[in-house]
């Protein structure tokens, strides 16, 4: 493996990590907008302009875009995050020139009108769709319930109020503000020709204007609270606990994701063996997710209503007991091995070393081998968890229930809120 770096006249990064061997490549443009960096007024426009990128440019029309795509054989979408917006496409690695064309250029979208018109409709039945159908936006409520006023309490898609009074020129202005090539990264993995992606990279991009898009990065303050959303229809009841965790920055995010796979894991974890094993719930599990500034630890339950209470009881005591004793040394190095396993099985398709890559270089703007990740968890030691527990105490969270339940006592009284 080898990584190459360089940058355009007017900001656009290039990185590629180079694998010659490899019997494909990836390509994706990374770029460093999501749903903290809306407004009120513009909630939801960071989702929306992602899809209307694929609805055609000032040389191609939204046929054109998809043909072209099937042309080349490509797996190619793109997804909007709290914090990035990511175009890519895996490819032979023949296609090279097209795919850097063709995905140069959806990155200067025309913004048609009828096309924004029509897919307006398509955005608000997505957000209908995510209310109707389990967990019923759960986590969602969770993230706004917990953050605030803090930016990373706005959803991804937006509301059905905001995205429906959206207008075409506030699309623009948000394209114009976060689109800058200063804020992009072009980034590569697996069969690729760097010297020959930085010349098509040149000429497709080397006339985008270069322009500041600052971000604000504050820390989310520790917040507890309940929120119970009655959902008669649904069939399960569904509970999102959220605690404050490690930023992207942190160095103990590391230890961070140890625990949660400790507690949390879909197999071998506390959660499992306490919660899903028996039947007491469908499922149960605990992850860590990090942004610029700070972190969550994320906590889901779903089970049969009237085994709720107990469930979150047991829940309850099993974040109790990780606080007061820690994590064993077998439980570590068992959480371990399965986070070594899951990078190098991942490592070995080109599209997933993009992910990791582009989205490494664009939040902390460092490359990071294999190798050099699972080493990064292999110094994690009990220590280093218990740390993680002290600073951020899983006893202080915020819970939001989703389903039939509708009596808050009930879960209060579980969750010891």
């Amino acid at each position: 493996m080898e990584f190459r770096k360089q940058t355009l006249e007017n900001g656009l990064e290039v990185i590629a990590e180079l694998a010659p061997r490899a019997y494909s490549a990836a390509l994706g443009f990374f770029v460093k907008t999501g749903s903290r960096d809306e407004s009120d007024a513009n909630h939801g426009v960071s989702h929306f302009l992602e899809h209307m990128a694929f609805k055609g440019t000032a040389t191609r029309s939204t046929a054109d875009v998809n043909r072209e795509l099937d042309e080349i054989g490509s797996h190619s979408n793109a997804y909007t995050s709290e914090e990035q917006t990511v175009y890519f496409a895996a490819f032979l690695p023949e296609y090279h020139d097209q795919a850097v064309e063709l995905l140069s250029d959806i990155l200067r979208p025309t913004l048609r009108q009828a096309d924004f018109d029509t897919e307006k409709m398509v955005i608000l039945e997505e957000i209908a769709k995510y209310e109707d159908q389990p967990p019923f936006g759960a986590h969602e409520k969770c993230m706004a319930a917990h953050f605030g006023a803090h930016p990373l309490g706005r959803s991804v898609l937006g509301t059905a109020d905001s995205v429906g009074r959206l207008t075409r020129d506030q699309m623009l202005d948000y394209f114009r503000q976060r689109y800058s090539p200063r804020n992009i990264v072009l980034a590569a993995a697996g069969n690729v020709d760097f010297d020959r992606l930085v010349t098509r990279a040149e000429r497709f991009c080397g006339s985008w204007e270069p322009f500041d898009a600052p971000r604000e990065t504050p820390r989310a303050a520790a917040h507890s609270g309940l929120q119970v959303v009655h959902k008669p229809a649904a069939v399960q009841q569904y509970v999102i606990q959220i605690a404050n965790g490690p930023a992207l920055e942190d160095d103990d995010r590391h230890a961070a994701r140890l625990l949660a796979a400790v507690l949390g894991d879909d197999s071998g974890s506390r959660m499992f063996w306490e919660l899903v094993d028996p039947g007491f719930a469908e499922s149960a599990s605990m992850g860590a997710c990090e942004y610029q500034g700070t972190g969550i630890l994320m906590t889901q339950l779903s089970c049969a209503p009237e085994d709720t209470a107990e469930n979150l009881a047991r829940l309850r005591d099993i974040l109790a007991e990780a606080e007061t004793d820690g994590v064993t040394e077998a439980e570590l190095a068992q959480a371990k091995s399965k986070i070594r396993s899951y990078l190098v099985l991942q490592s070995e398709r080109p599209v997933n070393r993009l992910f990791s890559v582009g989205g490494n270089w664009i939040a902390r703007r460092r490359y990071r081998t294999v190798r050099e990740t699972i080493e990064s968890y292999e110094r994690v030691t009990c220590d280093d968890v218990a740390a993680v527990l002290r600073k951020y105490p899983l006893s202080v969270l915020t819970t939001v229930a989703v389903g039939p339940l509708s009596a808050p006592d009930q879960i209060l009284a579980a969750t010891g809120a």
